[in-house]
């Protein structure tokens, strides 16, 4: 885009009302232009009744006439990060008209809605999706997997706080499936990386016994008893220490360790040496643990960090789309905003916004515990 582009804008702000935040939005948003023909708006869940209030209210005000959004446990912006409050996180893009591209209307199929695309698409190399789901949605994964197939694009965004009707925006009220919009890459160039929460613990193992989301046995041994080699004696002998600590992961990419999805224990069977996890698993899948800790977390959201400041090649930040976890943030790194200071202290400050997820959005998959950066160049 040329050198006379107006700026991303983007602000932030908490208030016991939403109108008392989204006047604070707009006295320090700055002032958007024709240009600026997107907007992604961002509420905390107190204001989840009101999203669509919000968006008819921004939309008036700063004539922005297309808005993709969600609701978040809470929002980000440049300013800092709203968990536990109610708050409001805006950004605005000076997209070209023909850059963009919204999604809505994915409950239960793709195909409706991407065959509505596909004469956008045609012009389009691998868009980048800024995606939003409700976790309600039974097939959800499957939709996922088929839009980025169908587009050949590169999906990034999270799960709601909410569910239902009227929790997403995307043009209009969405919800209950997937909604979101599509950007060109080539007009709108960005880069996108991820950060896990958890570190891998002990070795990869293969499923060899499983029924819907009960392990019963890896690498033909009992699950339980593999599990206890692996997190050690001291954890082994108190099974209630483990939990929000150790979880399970499922490594992608043909059992690359850099790349898992990390899932929730639900349940240990000491007597039938089993456990549950919060996914479905089968027979032939790969399966190790990993544990929750802040060094760990630091140590490859820096990673992260560097690899976007290495990408980047020296270009300018325009803005950015920061989507965390709802169990990060705060729940992980403490009270001050950590992460946002290691991406102002790496990458410099510029415009961003975000919200803390219920799940996040990387590529085709649902991950947990992980924080998704988007750079806008």
């Amino acid at each position: 885009m040329g050198e006379q582009t107006p700026p991303f804008l983007s602000a932030a702000a908490k208030a016991t009302e939403w109108q008392q935040a989204a006047a604070e939005i707009l006295q320090n948003l700055g002032t958007p232009t024709a240009a600026h023909r997107l907007g992604i708006l961002y509420v905390s869940s107190d204001f989840a009744p009101y999203l669509p209030e919000i968006e008819i209210f921004m939309r008036q005000t700063t004539g922005i006439p297309h808005w993709v959004g969600t609701i978040g446990q809470g929002v980000i912006g440049t300013e800092g990060e709203y968990l536990g409050c109610p708050s409001i996180s805006v950004m605005a893009l000076p997209v070209p008209e023909g850059a963009f591209h919204l999604l809505n209307g994915i409950h239960e199929d793709t195909d409706p809605t991407v065959g509505n695309a596909l004469p956008w698409l045609k012009n389009v190399d691998v868009p980048l999706i800024l995606t939003h789901g409700d976790p309600s949605n039974q097939v959800l994964q499957g939709l996922l997997e088929d839009l980025a197939l169908e587009t050949g694009g590169f999906l990034v965004g999270g799960l709601s706080a909410a569910m239902g009707p009227g929790t997403q925006l995307a043009g209009q009220p969405d919800g209950q499936g997937l909604s979101g919009v599509m950007l060109s890459n080539r007009v709108v160039p960005a880069i996108t990386s991820q950060t896990q929460g958890c570190s891998p613990i002990g070795g990869m193992h293969q499923v060899t016994d499983a029924t819907d989301n009960v392990v019963i046995s890896l690498d033909g041994r009992p699950a339980l008893e593999v599990f206890k080699e692996d997190i050690g004696e001291i954890l082994a002998r108190d099974l209630r220490r483990v939990e929000g600590y150790i979880y399970a992961a499922l490594p992608l990419l043909d059992g690359d360790q850099a790349d898992y999805m990390v899932r929730n224990l639900v349940g240990i069977d000491t007597g039938n040496a089993v456990f549950a996890i919060d996914s479905v698993i089968q027979p032939g899948e790969m399966l190790m643990f990993c544990r929750r800790d802040h060094d760990s977390a630091v140590q490859d959201m820096q990673r992260m960090l560097d690899d976007l400041d290495r990408r980047r090649d020296g270009q300018t930040i325009r803005g950015g789309i920061y989507v965390n976890c709802a169990g990060r943030g705060p729940n992980q790194f403490g009270p001050k905003a950590v992460e946002l200071e290691m991406i102002r202290e790496t990458l410099g400050d510029f415009p961003l916004t975000g919200f803390f997820a219920n799940g996040e959005i990387s590529r085709d998959k649902l991950y947990g515990y992980t924080g998704i950066l988007t750079l806008f160049l």
